[in-house]
Formats: C-alpha cells, sequence, structure tokens
C-alpha cells in the first residue's frame, strides 16, 4: 500500500509555495497526499517564526497529528526549524527536524519511518544557504504562489528572517516563465509573486551578488506569458516599489491593481531604529504616485505597534499618518521580541498591554478604512474570480483590486471570472453585486 503524508503550513505566501513544491516531491515517490486531519503515515508541519504565536501554535499542531495517528512519523521544517532546531526536536512526539536547505531534500531523510525516541535534527549553518531551490503551489486553493526570490539582506533590527533564510537569491528569469507556464497550464487563474524581498529580484540570479535582471524586468516578462488572467505582486518594500513598475501595473495586460507596502512606523525616528531604508516622506511619494495613475488600485500596509522605545508620541504619529495616508487596509502586528536581534536587545519595552491597546486602535483603523476604500467602489464594474470554500453558505470572491464580495454557494462558480456590477455593502462588510457578463469557465 502507498504511504499516506500529510502537511500542515504555518505563515506567508512563500511556505505555502514551498509547501507544494515538496509535496509534489513525496507524489514522484509514490506517496499519497491526504488532509492533515486525517490519518497518515507522515505529518509535515512547515514552520514559521515571524511571530510569537506561530512558534506557540507548533506543539498543538503536533498534538493533531498524534491524535490523527499516534504512531506516524513527525517532521518539522521552515523558519522555526532552522531557528531554533533543537526547540522543536525536544517537542513530544517530533522525529526529524530539517533547517533551510536540508528540507528541499526531505525524501532522503525517511528511509526509515519508525517513530524515534528523541528528534533528529539535521540543519546547516545559515551561511550555507546560499542556493536557489524554486517553488510553486497548484491544487490546493484557486490561485497559485510563485516563488521568485528567496532570503533577504536588509539588517531590520526586529526580524529574523535572514537568520532563518539566508542571504538574498533569486530564481532565473528563464526558470520563473517556465514555471509561470506550467501553471497556467492547471486551469489557475490567478498567479500571486512572492518571495522574502520580491523587490530584490535578480539579485544572485546565478549565484552572484550582481543583479542580472531587475524586478521591472520580470514583471514586463511576466505580463507577456500567454493564458495568465491575473497577476498579483504581493508585499515588496516600498523603497524598491519603482514608478516605472507602478506604470507598467496601471498599462498591464494581467497585473491586478493591487499592492501591499510594509511601513512598519510613521514615525520617522521608530524607523531609523528599526534600520528600515526608508523615511515616511517616501512612503507618501509611493501612494501618491499610484493614486495617480490607478485611483481605483488596493494599497495595503504592514505595521508594528509596540517596538522599543515608541512613546505615546510615536504612535500618535503613526495613527494620525495612517489616518490621513489614501490606503485601503492594515496588518496590525503587535512586536514580539525575537532571540539574536537587536530590538530584543533595546531598553524601554513597552507594557504588553500597552501594545495590545495600541493594536486595537490601529485594528479599527484598518475597519473604517476598508469599508472607505469598498464604498469608494460602489458603482463600479469590476471582474471577480471565485474561490473554492463554502462559507455557511456562501462562496467568496475577490475582484481585481482586491474587493471581497460574496453571492450563495453555487460550486459551478468555482475559480471562474466574472464581470459583476457592485452595488452595496453587506451587514458584514463584503459587497453585494449583480452578474453582467460570464468571462471563463
Amino acid at each position: 500500500m502507498k504511504k499516506k503524508l500529510a502537511f500542515y503550513t504555518l505563515g506567508c505566501k512563500l511556505n505555502f509555495s514551498e509547501t507544494s513544491t515538496i509535496a509534489r516531491s513525496f507524489t514522484d515517490e509514490g506517496f499519497d497526499r491526504v488532509d492533515f486531519s486525517e490519518k497518515a503515515d507522515i505529518y509535515v508541519i512547515n514552520t514559521c517564526s515571524v511571530t510569537e504565536n506561530a512558534d506557540k501554535r507548533f506543539k498543538t499542531i503536533v498534538k493533531q497529528a498524534q491524535k490523527a495517528n499516534s504512531d506516524a512519523f513527525v517532521a518539522a521544517i521552515g523558519c522555526y526549524a532552522q531557528l531554533k532546531p533543537q526547540e522543536l526536536a525536544d517537542v513530544y512526539g517530533v522525529d526529524l527536524v530539517l533547517g533551510a536547505t536540508e528540507k528541499f531534500k526531505i525524501t532522503d531523510y525517511l528511509n526509515d519511518l519508525s517513530k524515534n525516541d528523541f528528534g533528529h535534527v539535521h540543519s546547516c549553518e545559515i551561511e550555507d544557504a546560499d542556493f536557489y531551490v524554486g517553488s510553486y503551489s497548484i491544487g490546493d486553493r484557486t490561485r497559485a504562489f510563485l516563488k521568485v526570490q528567496d532570503g533577504c539582506d536588509y539588517k531590520c533590527t526586529y526580524c529574523t528572517i535572514p537568520l532563518a533564510r539566508g542571504i538574498s537569491r533569486s530564481d532565473t528569469m528563464e526558470n520563473v516563465l517556465k514555471n509561470a507556464k506550467e501553471i497556467s497550464k492547471q486551469n489557475i487563474k490567478e498567479i500571486v509573486l512572492t518571495g522574502v524581498n520580491i523587490g530584490d529580484y535578480g539579485k544572485g540570479e546565478f549565484g552572484n551578488k550582481k543583479h542580472e535582471h531587475t524586478f521591472l524586468d520580470l514583471v514586463t516578462e511576466l505580463d507577456k506569458v500567454e493564458g495568465i488572467e491575473r497577476l498579483r505582486i504581493s508585499s515588496i518594500e516600498p523603497n524598491l516599489l519603482k514608478n516605472e513598475t507602478i506604470d507598467l501595473v496601471s498599462k498591464s495586460r494581467a497585473f491586478v491593481p493591487h499592492f501591499h507596502i510594509p511601513l512598519q512606523s510613521g514615525s520617522n525616528e521608530i524607523l531609523k531604529k528599526m534600520k528600515r531604508r526608508y523615511m515616511r516622506e517616501l512612503y507618501v511619494d509611493r501612494v501618491s504616485k499610484i493614486r495617480e495613475v490607478m485611483p481605483h488600485a488596493c494599497i495595503g500596509v504592514d505595521v508594528i505597534v509596540g517596538f522599543p522605545g515608541e512613546t505615546d508620541e510615536h504612535f500618535l504619529e503613526t495613527y494620525n499618518f495612517l489616518s490621513a495616508l489614501n490606503i485601503s487596509y492594515l496588518h496590525v502586528f503587535t512586536y514580539s521580541e525575537r532571540d539574536n536581534t537587536e530590538a530584543a536587545e533595546m531598553t524601554e519595552v513597552i507594557p504588553n498591554n500597552v501594545r495590545s491597546k495600541r493594536s486595537k486602535m490601529l485594528r479599527g483603523l484598518s475597519v473604517k478604512k476598508r469599508r472607505a476604500f469598498y464604498e469608494s467602489q460602489i458603482g463600479t464594474t469590476r471582474t471577480v474570480l471565485f474561490e473554492s470554500e463554502n462559507k455557511e453558505g456562501y462562496i467568496h470572491g475577490f475582484t481585481e483590486n482586491y474587493v471581497k464580495v460574496k453571492t450563495p454557494w453555487n460550486p459551478q462558480l468555482i475559480n471562474t471570472l466574472h464581470q459583476v456590477d457592485l452595488t452595496k455593502i453587506d451587514a458584514d462588510g463584503l459587497v453585494r453585486f449583480e452578474f453582467t457578463k460570464v468571462f471563463s469557465n
């Protein structure tokens, strides 16, 4: 009988793309993939360590696997596995922990699936994570996540990602285009470009530190790939989002008017302490440029509250800055100390109750911003791509500019594009609409 395996992915789109690729390597060797809630012979947990909460969830997920099959082999991979391999290996039920480079060769470590008395660790020094492994996700969702870049050379004082993923390096242009064409043949309507720092695309493309291509080169070539209905840029640093890229998106055949741009703080003083590579004035320029050429674009913002030394005045500076800025929604992160970062050694620690209060205030602002953005779209005609889940009798979808809509469940709508007229805001903050035209099935 074929062995069964299941995956659980924590964290970002990049992790999902890598999980999917690693899962395909198992399928090629004769394994059957099942849902994580089902009984399997192997459970693989792709970990994240961006937030403290992601760390804590790991033990809960291991218990889930043991409950489904107490004899199953449990492996941990991903960022947390690279940063704290022994800590994961010490969790009861974990048999194998693989670091940043080893995870892509996981099948080589599974000759014996017997339960171990303790977790075995195979983890490189992060300096050895200097080569690139391409990845993309298919089959898990309506859209595909296409990895184009990995690692980061930035030294933000709060971030562990360079310690977990290594230096900035990129896929070759040839391979990215090949993967995009492969995805387009799977009847997937949307591709999301992902990486750690995708605006740095081109660095390390052929194993050196030079930029052989730029991010603008990449999106220009991807826009020409036939069969892709939508291309979406995931999070991109404001200093790497150039006017030329914004202009290209505004005139693009496939790239959609949606940008997610990390800010982290609206205070220049705090931005300097974070060692970010821009000031708030540049962020205003980026938003203004997008609004100039794409007034209907959706603009999402990452922001961190409670960073060491963030006074009430600094926080209000951030709040007022964001309140006045013409953006569409916020992703709010409550600062948490991470080992081996500069920020963890800083004084002027902000009490947890203050961090929580500030987080709540910004989440409230996000609700207002999203509502205002949705209201601005009422009366417009947009194209919706419907997703695959039945949520309480409704099917949901997103317009090209990331307005979430819903309609009564109809499985025939899954993975189809429809032109709709947006009519009004629903009670739960979504948008109601009327169908006008079917584009494709």
